[in-house]
């Protein structure tokens, strides 16, 4: 899936883009953030879009953000606010957006809505989002092959479907190479919050994990492995690499930029219109940052050999055969999932012991 050019390359071509802005106005971009843009993680890398988007229209656009607004009431708040002020087209990058950003695309029809991973859609409302569990059979994968105790922890955030998707494709890919791979799961039950999250590191730490992986934003998880001295992790969204002479091995990194510049330059010329994105490594909007020599070679020419299928459509990481969490078949042998049900799923695969919270 290539972002959405695919949809309107035809029309720019012909020359059938129709309701441009003028060559003096500015298209005025707005982001919502659910962490700050400090957090060395997922905002970060949206922030980071943004500044590209800048960089590259320059004085043709205006953005602006606000971070660390919290899912729910207030996130409407904001985007009625922006829109109150002139935005054109706002962009709210988290799960926990979704009703607040339908609401407030019904209000105001002639402004342009964009929704990272969530499943609503509107004439004024396209939705967007990463492949994320793809890195994640990588990181499953490197893993299942460096762990001595057989035991990796997994901070999660929200037991929602991206998420659980995450886990899932990384338990999946460390018991492909490591059939007595144990995952042990902490919910954290928030996106950013580093004491949180460092408790959460901490707890799986003593019970015996010497591989971290998270879905949750700050680099504290690492920072509790730095501190044990015999734990690997994950940068998560972002590269971290702070730690990458640490425990850090390797990251999954959030490229947004490609998408928001197409997305603004479909405003800026009057080509905008709804749309569902759902992009991975192959497209690059999901990298895998550098894999550190504490990686064995074999080890790190295994992961990008998977990355290497994944991104050509060789592989998909939900290829059977595959059981339910309860035993009962899921996918046949060499059957695919659909997106459909990778989208909505709420079940753990058969050798993940934890219970999935109600």
């Amino acid at each position: 899936m290539k972002f959405t050019s695919l949809l309107v390359g035809g029309a720019l071509a012909l020359g059938m883009a129709t309701g441009a802005m003028a060559q003096d106005d500015k298209a005025k971009v707005g982001f919502i953030y659910v962490g700050p843009i400090g957090d060395g993680g997922y905002t970060f890398e949206h922030d980071q879009a943004r500044k590209a988007v800048v960089e590259k229209f320059g004085d043709k656009v205006e953005t602006t953000y606000v971070e660390s607004v919290p899912e729910g009431p207030d996130a409407e708040r904001v985007m009625t606010q922006m829109a109150l002020n002139g935005a054109d087209l706002i962009f709210a990058t988290s799960f926990g957006f979704m009703d607040a950003t339908v609401n407030t695309a019904k209000k105001f029809p002639d402004v342009k809505f964009e929704h990272a991973t969530g499943y609503k859609t509107a004439p004024n409302l396209a939705i967007y989002n990463a492949r994320f569990y793809e890195g994640r059979a990588i990181q499953g994968l490197i893993a299942g092959e460096m762990t001595e105790s057989n035991i990796v922890g997994y901070i999660g955030s929200y037991p929602i479907p991206e998420v659980i998707r995450g886990m899932n494709s990384a338990f999946i890919h460390a018991r492909k190479v490591n059939p007595d791979v144990q995952f042990k799961i902490v919910w954290a039950y928030t996106w950013f919050d580093p004491a949180k999250e460092a408790d959460a590191a901490k707890v799986l730490i003593e019970q015996g994990a010497d591989v971290i992986l998270q879905h949750t934003d700050s680099t504290a998880p690492l920072a509790a492995a730095e501190a044990a001295g015999n734990v690997i992790g994950f940068g998560q969204a972002s590269d971290m690499g702070e730690y990458a002479d640490g425990p850090r091995v390797t990251s999954i990194i959030d490229n947004w930029a490609p998408y928001y510049i197409e997305r603004v330059n479909a405003v800026i010329d009057g080509t905008w219109e709804t749309s569902d994105t759902w992009a991975g490594i192959g497209d690059g909007m999901v990298e895998i940052g550098e894999i550190t020599d504490r990686v064995p070679a074999e080890v790190k020419a295994e992961a990008l050999e998977l990355k290497d299928k994944i991104a050509s459509g060789e592989y998909h990481p939900y290829t059977g055969p595959l059981n339910k969490q309860d035993g009962t078949p899921w996918l046949a042998e060499g059957e695919i999932a659909d997106d459909q049900t990778l989208l909505g799923m709420d079940f753990f695969v058969e050798g993940i012991t934890a219970e999935m919270p109600k």
